[in-house]
């Protein structure tokens, strides 16, 4: 059963990860344009690149524009069922979606929430984490967690939470404005 809701959770959250984009082409998710200059030389690599990782994601090293999506986290569950979706932007600024991808509310993280939030996104390195985490207790009635970063896609639930992944969460701006409240 504890598969199945995850397997659920992974389903829904791309479901509405999906209808969130902007529709027709280009948008703010557009993989980023080719340069004029080659991202890699025949000759030898500047120490500045020797120790990135030959399969790290194309778009893992660079920061995403003002416009551009940095991640996009959608929680569901919990006592009430209800799923949440958190959309930050390279600037800062975020947006928080209902179920049928609705804002609901918006604001702006300050530079140094901002520049958490990309630690904890670099330390918590996405493409070596497990698609699908598991192994943890389970949690009844506690959250499932969609996220999406540089190209990845990892579920958990609660009980299954990655530290890193836990890291990312705490930088993240809350779900719900009722959680602004002091």
């Amino acid at each position: 059963m504890r598969a199945f809701r995850v397997v659920a959770a992974a389903v829904l959250g791309a479901v509405v990860l999906a209808g969130c984009g902007p529709s027709g082409s280009g948008g703010d998710d557009a993989p980023p344009k080719a340069s004029a200059q080659p991202a890699t030389s025949a000759g030898p690599s500047p120490p500045a690149d020797a120790g990135a990782s030959p399969s790290a994601s194309p778009t893992a090293g660079r920061l995403p524009a003002p416009g551009e999506t940095l991640v996009r986290v959608t929680r569901t569950g919990g006592f009430a069922g209800q799923t949440h979706t958190l959309v930050v932007k390279g600037d800062g600024s975020f947006t928080r979606l209902d179920v049928k991808a609705r804002p609901t509310g918006t604001g702006r993280l300050t530079e140094s929430e901002l520049t958490g939030l990309r630690t904890a996104l670099r330390e918590a390195d996405f493409a070596r984490l497990p698609r699908i985490a598991t192994g943890g207790p389970t949690i009844y009635d506690g959250f499932s967690y969609a996220f999406v970063h540089g190209g990845f896609e990892v579920a958990a639930d609660q009980g299954s939470m990655p530290e890193s992944l836990t890291k990312v969460l705490d930088a993240l701006p809350p779900f719900t404005a009722a959680q602004d409240a002091p």
